[in-house]
């Protein structure tokens, strides 16, 4: 991870200019709000940070934020993202994609970053709907449910993504709200910090397309009134603490995915939000420096492959006579 500004951050330092064209009543909002304040309360330097983005209305939280930016192919933000950390460790690379995007025609770079483990976050904006195509259903909207845009009820199951990143070995699994802005910081704050691969699921409406699921719909399911106050339904409410204290410990690890799973499954009246899951594993880059003594002291945009001189540091001669005839 990168080090850390002595100097706060304000959130000022990760607003750019660009105009925004975003549908009004749209989660986005809340979300790259939430991102600015978190990246800033972090102290991470804008110039060290690196927000790739996939395709679709949430692939362009980067251009909306005054740090470096890649624009990257429909499904493929994870292998990019990726590429990036591994080739420069000291970086602090985000990925932000949406539910399509990432859950669709990206899942199988999706089911590969988890068992990869690499140190980065992962942001999905969930909204289950295609909201950039007019709206279409996405991978996450349910079996039976239809949309102003679709003409007949979805025919497909709905996948659950949490569930998937619990089995594919995800080390920090965790779902927020888009229209709770502090819950949601926090918890972008904490999947950065976390040091292996981190899924933050983010639940939002869509005004545009999707008027089953509108803020007034999840307002009721993520929240409860209670004497007229206002609480969230988190995990730690539900008497769950994901946190896996000893990653040897099989017993422990195994009962905590269960109850994870449990309530990623959950499909009563309230939507909990929390982290579900989190264990400190290895990740990529630790276990290629136990392959490849060198990156403990080099990351790879950093190998000298030339002396002072600029010749180069590299014998190459038993590679060339393999190849000469």
């Amino acid at each position: 991870m990168v080090s850390k500004l002595q100097v706060p951050l304000t959130v000022a330092a990760y607003k750019s200019d660009v105009h925004n064209d975003w549908c009004p009543g749209c989660g986005d909002f809340g979300i790259l709000q939430a991102l600015q304040q978190a990246l800033a309360e972090l102290g991470l330097p804008p110039w060290e940070t690196m927000v790739f983005g996939g395709i679709g209305c949430s692939g362009k939280v980067f251009n909306y934020m005054a740090c470096y930016g890649v624009h990257t192919l429909h499904g493929r933000v994870l292998p990019f993202a990726m590429g990036a950390k591994l080739a420069n460790p000291d970086l602090e690379v985000i990925a932000v994609g949406g539910d399509g995007d990432g859950y669709g025609i990206g899942a199988g770079h999706f089911v590969h970053a988890g068992r990869r483990n690499v140190d980065m976050a992962y942001i999905v904006l969930n909204n289950e709907v295609y909201g950039l195509t007019k709206g279409q259903a996405s991978p996450t909207l349910d079996r039976g449910q239809q949309t102003k845009s679709l003409p007949l009820p979805n025919i497909n199951d709905g996948i659950k993504p949490l569930a998937l990143a619990l089995v594919t070995g995800y080390t920090w699994i965790g779902r927020s709200y888009a229209f709770d802005g502090k819950h949601l910081k926090e918890m972008i704050k904490q999947a950065i910090e976390h040091k292996g691969m981190a899924l933050l699921d983010i639940i939002q409406p869509c005004p545009t397309y999707n008027d089953l699921h509108t803020a007034e719909w999840f307002n009721k399911k993520v929240k409860e009134e209670e004497k007229s106050v206002s609480k969230l339904v988190t995990v730690e409410e539900l008497k769950h603490d994901g946190v896996i204290k000893d990653p040897t410990n099989r017993d422990e690890v195994f009962e905590k995915q269960r109850k994870a799973f449990d309530l990623i499954q959950y499909r009563g009246e309230r939507i909990p939000i929390g982290v579900f899951y989190q264990i400190k594993l290895p990740t990529y880059i630790e276990r290629m420096q136990s392959q490849v003594p060198m990156l403990k002291k080099y990351s790879p945009v950093r190998i000298p492959y030339a002396d002072a001189n600029h010749l180069p540091t590299t014998d190459l001669t038993d590679a060339f006579e393999e190849i000469t005839f």
